[in-house]
């Protein structure tokens, strides 16, 4: 088992959301904060409520990408019945550049966990050709990228990365008497 691969199985990103695959671009996921997404990492919503800068690998501009991210957890870990909820999607990311470079098909939406620990997945998907993926789905809810993704003929995925979310509790106040 790879070195990218393992983390993503041992906090049942593959299993829960996606098949064993073989990592073979690079992505780098970036927050406005300078905060970069590593495995299983836990990071603050406070520091994820802009989109974030996803660069791609890839070996030219002439290989397009889907880059699909997802909460499994939603509502809660307990009771995962959104599972998977849909926070972004972007189609015809070419190769070597950004996600901006790509069609934005569903708008980012920033990570709100309510209850208990969230994983947030980025998956990155190679596609046939460019504009093979045309519609968006009907709900955040519920999505399910395996199904998405053999729908539109895309391959295995080419990598993944997931951080973890927790709800911020706000600072206590000290009462002055």
């Amino acid at each position: 088992m790879s070195r990218e691969i393992e983390p993503l199985v041992v906090g049942r990103v593959i299993g829960d959301v996606l098949e064993m695959f073989n990592p073979s671009v690079t992505m780098r996921v970036t927050f406005s904060s300078n905060t970069i997404v590593s495995n299983g990492h836990e990071l603050a919503p406070s520091l994820l409520q802009s989109k974030p800068r996803v660069e791609v690998g890839g070996q030219d501009l002439r290989s397009f990408f889907t880059l699909i991210m997802i909460d499994p957890d939603a509502p809660s870990p307990t009771n995962p019945y959104m599972r998977e909820y849909l926070h972004w999607m972007v189609t015809d990311i070419p190769g070597t550049t950004d996600a901006s470079f790509g069609r934005e098909i569903v708008r980012f939406e920033s990570p709100k966990p309510v209850a208990g620990i969230h994983r947030y997945v980025f998956v990155l998907f190679k596609q046939s050709g460019r504009q093979t993926v045309k519609a968006a789905p009907e709900t955040r809810e519920c999505f399910n990228t395996n199904a998405f993704s053999s729908y539109f003929g895309l391959s295995l995925p080419v990598t993944a990365v997931y951080f973890n979310a927790q709800r911020e509790t706000a600072p206590r106040r000290r009462s002055s008497y």
